[in-house]
C-alpha cells in the first residue's frame, strides 16, 4: 500500500505580512510551520500504514527551506519526503499549485508506485481556499472525499474505502473506489509524538528534490504567476469591534442561566426572536 500526503510549509499566521504592491504573502523573515490542517492528514495516513502496512510519502511544493517541513514529517514516522521546488513556481495560486502537484504525483507514481490514497488537509491557513486538494483530484481523475472526519474502514485488496464526511445538517457515510483523494477535517485525530529513532532518521535524511523539468512540466506558462489567473485586488484586516462583552446575571441553575442568556440575546437582537417564532409557526 502506498499513501501520499501533500503538506505545505506556511508562515506563522501570528506574524504574517502582505506585500503592499503584489498583495502576496511575504515569507522572508517570517517563521514557518507545517500547515496545521495537514497534520491531521498525516496522522491519518500513518494510522492506516500502521494498520495495513505500506509506505507513506510526504510531498510538498515550496522553496528549498520547505525541506525542513519534510524533515519534521519524517520525525513523526513518514517513510520518505519529496520536495518540488523551482523558481518558476513562485507566486502560484491554487490553479498553478494543483497543476504542479499533480505532475509531481505522476512522477511519484512512476518512481515509487501508484498511491491508493492521496491525503491533504481541508485547506491551508495562508490561503483558506480549500481548492488545491479537489484540483489535484480533478487533474488526476481521482475520486475525491472532502471534509472527512473519520476513516470508517478500508479494503485495499478490494480497492474500497468508507469514510464519514461532515456536511451541513449532519454526517454522511460515503464509500468510494480507490484511488481516492481525501481532505481531512481539523480535530479528527491527535498528532503522535515522534520517536527518538524517527528523529535520528530524519536528522540524517535528505529530501528527494525535483524541479519543473524533473516532473515533466514543459509548458512553464502554467506555473507560478504566469499560470495563476487569480488577482488579489486588496488585502485588509477586519475592522476591530467596538462592542464590549456583556455580563449576564442568573440565579445559578442551569435553567436559570439558559433563560437569562436567551433573554439577553433577544433583547440585543429582536430580529432573531422574530425569525425563530416565524420558523416555529411554519413548522407547526
Amino acid at each position: 500500500m502506498h499513501i501520499v500526503v501533500c503538506i505545505k510549509q506556511v508562515p506563522d499566521s501570528a506574524q504574517i505580512r502582505v506585500h503592499p504592491v503584489t498583495n502576496t504573502i511575504m515569507r522572508q523573515g517570517v517563521p514557518t510551520i507545517i500547515n496545521p490542517y495537514d497534520l491531521f492528514a498525516l496522522e491519518e495516513a500513518l494510522r492506516l500504514r500502521d494498520t495495513f502496512g505500506g509506505v507513506v510519502t510526504v510531498l510538498t511544493m515550496g522553496p528549498p527551506t520547505a525541506a525542513e517541513s519534510l524533515r519534521k514529517a519524517l520525525t513523526f514516522g513518514a517513510d520518505r519526503g519529496v520536495l518540488l521546488t523551482d523558481r518558476y513556481f513562485a507566486g502560484s495560486d491554487t490553479l498553478a499549485t494543483s497543476f504542479a502537484l499533480s505532475m509531481a504525483l505522476k512522477k511519484v507514481a512512476a518512481e515509487f508506485g501508484q498511491p491508493e490514497i492521496v491525503f491533504t488537509g481541508k485547506q491551508t491557513i495562508d490561503g483558506d481556499t480549500a481548492q488545491v486538494g479537489p484540483g489535484i483530484a480533478k487533474r488526476l481523475n481521482y475520486n475525491q472525499l472532502t471534509y472527512v472526519s473519520k476513516i470508517v474502514d478500508a479494503d485495499f485488496a478490494g480497492g474500497v474505502i468508507r469514510v464519514e464526511r461532515r456536511a451541513e445538517g449532519g454526517t454522511q457515510v460515503l464509500q468510494s473506489r480507490l484511488p481516492v483523494l481525501i481532505t481531512m477535517l481539523e480535530a479528527t485525530n491527535e498528532m503522535r509524538r515522534g520517536s527518538v529513532e524517527n528523529a535520528l532518521i530524519a536528522a540524517r535524511a535528505q529530501a528527494i528534490t525535483w524541479n519543473a523539468a524533473d516532473v515533466g512540466i514543459e509548458d512553464l506558462t502554467k506555473c507560478g504567476l504566469r499560470g495563476s489567473p487569480t488577482i488579489v485586488k486588496k488585502v485588509f484586516a477586519p475592522t476591530a469591534r467596538t462592542e464590549k462583552a456583556v455580563l449576564v446575571e442568573a440565579d445559578g441553575s442551569t435553567d436559570g442561566m439558559a433563560d437569562a442568556l436567551i433573554d439577553a440575546i433577544f433583547e440585543r437582537a429582536p430580529a432573531v426572536e422574530e425569525d425563530l417564532f416565524e420558523q416555529a409557526a411554519r413548522q407547526y
